[in-house]
């Protein structure tokens, strides 16, 4: 199915040396606030995997909870979420990955997921990919299954889909400069 993406693009904001210097960040914040824009976006999403009989959308923290949740109630799928340490109540499992500078963390709840459940992914932006990954981490320690990750931008010159090769990958939006 083909998508006219051009207002969903127009509503992306760049920021300059955000949250450091050198960096573009984008902002999705102008395109949540637009109601049909949020709602095109989502419906993109539920689209791709209305018929794959998704159990569960995995947000990641903390766009992924706003992109991923939205993306589960369309899909009349469970939503669960991944958080940096500290911030789940329960037991967890954690996995951690490389950034630029050293390492961070990642937790899921021990029973957040079914054995064999068939998850989704969700963030708002793949940059490298380490997020994403270590999420697909903790999907596979709990016995569960990822069909794929989705995300409304791609930072397609940072090659994050290649540490996701085995899991997939699908963006709405992909950027090959900044």
């Amino acid at each position: 199915m083909s998508y006219d993406i051009t207002n969903i693009r127009r509503a992306i904001r760049d920021i300059p040396n955000f949250p450091k210097p050198g960096i573009v960040f984008k902002d999705i914040t102008p395109l949540l606030c637009d109601g049909a824009l949020f709602a095109r976006t989502i419906d993109i999403l539920a689209d791709r995997y209305r018929e794959q009989k998704i159990d569960t959308v995995l947000g990641i923290e903390s766009r992924g909870f706003i992109v991923g949740a939205a993306l589960a109630y369309k899909l009349g799928a469970g939503f669960c979420v991944v958080r940096k340490p500290g911030k789940l109540p329960y037991e967890t499992h954690s996995a951690s990955y490389d950034l630029e500078y050293g390492t961070d963390t990642l937790e899921i709840h021990v029973d957040a997921l079914p054995v064999n459940a068939r998850v989704v992914i969700a963030d708002d932006l793949i940059a490298t990919g380490g997020t994403a990954a270590a999420t697909a981490q903790l999907v596979s320690k709990l016995g569960a299954h990822v069909i794929e990750c989705a995300f409304v931008i791609e930072l397609a010159f940072l090659k994050g889909r290649d540490k996701l090769k085995p899991h997939g990958v699908f963006s709405i939006l992909q950027y090959d400069s900044e």
